[in-house]
């Protein structure tokens, strides 16, 4: 097959995949990790790795990748992992939990999370570094969708190549600071704009397996850098949890309709209006055959 693998994270696939800025301040409009301070990053080609066949589950088509640096000098992973949980679908819908990401069944949920690691410092973050690697020709673009039903709303990268192959990953602008997630748990993300990695890959990947000879010589990567936190970055440090999702999918992202909470708001937002003006004037109508019915009629 010749098509674009839009995006590859995990284990041998980028080199710097989790960082840490030890600066407390996040910029308004997005994140710039190249003006703050880092910790060492944790990489995930680095990491030792649980045995997918203890969580994959074929009826449900969920698997659970989990794992820890195989060394922890700082021991930050002393109490904590982190994990990619992958869930694959057969059809149409929308996920149940939190962000609720709508799917096809030509997609697939990543679910980044982070339980347990403790920050390097008091006012640190954590910024997830995910890689694209696509052949030569290969038409990318990152777009925000906007609309007044922010609930649904989503971020979603698009790479196309020569032969029309459509790729995409999408996400909502959202994290989670619980394992059961809420709206009250939400920890903002801020994603910033596709740049030139600055590192190659490993050469014993399944990227390798994927495109062949070429992923040397002809294949671009580039990166982008998720920043989690902000004005709600203590929430981490409370809870020791987060947890992010993606939708990956080869074709048209799915577009959401408008959400039954933004439906319910608008036909109260009209109908309150027109059912006051209707009663109103059933009132005045009322008022005035009342009146009226109180003298007697003139001959």
């Amino acid at each position: 097959a010749s098509g674009p693998l839009p995006w590859s994270t995990g284990a041998g696939c980028c080199h710097p995949a989790l960082l840490e800025p030890s600066g407390s301040s996040l910029p308004t409009a997005e994140a710039k990790p190249s003006g703050e301070l880092f910790y060492p990053t944790y990489d995930l080609a680095e990491f030792s790795w649980d045995s997918l066949n203890h969580t994959l589950n074929h009826t449900a088509l969920t698997a659970e990748l989990r794992g820890v640096p195989a060394t922890d000098p700082g021991g930050g992973f002393s109490n904590g992992s982190l994990a990619f949980r992958i869930t694959a679908y057969e059809s149409s819908g929308r996920a149940e939990r939190l962000p609720s990401l709508l799917h096809t069944a030509d997609s697939s949920q990543v679910e980044f999370v982070l339980a347990g690691v403790a920050p390097r410092g008091n006012s640190s973050r954590f910024v997830l570094e995910v890689a694209t690697v696509e052949e030569a020709g290969a038409v990318r673009r990152l777009r925000a969708q906007r609309s007044i039903d922010d609930e649904y709303t989503p971020t979603i990268f698009e790479s196309q190549n020569s032969s029309s192959t459509l790729g995409f990953l999408q996400w909502k602008a959202t994290a989670y600071g619980s394992r059961s997630p809420r709206r009250e748990d939400s920890i903002q993300c801020r994603a910033q704009g596709l740049h030139e990695a600055s590192w190659g890959l490993p050469v014993a990947t399944i990227l390798q397996a994927y495109f062949g000879n070429s992923l040397g010589s002809t294949c671009t990567i580039s990166a982008l850098n998720v920043s989690f936190g902000g004005e709600e970055g203590e929430v981490y440090r409370e809870k020791r949890y987060l947890s992010w999702s993606v939708l990956l999918g080869f074709g048209e992202p799915p577009r959401d309709t408008f959400s039954p909470l933004v439906i319910s708001i608008t036909a109260v937002a009209l109908g309150t209006p027109l059912a006051m003006l209707l009663l109103g004037s059933c009132v005045l109508l009322l008022a005035q055959r009342r009146r009226y019915s109180e003298y007697e009629p003139i001959n």
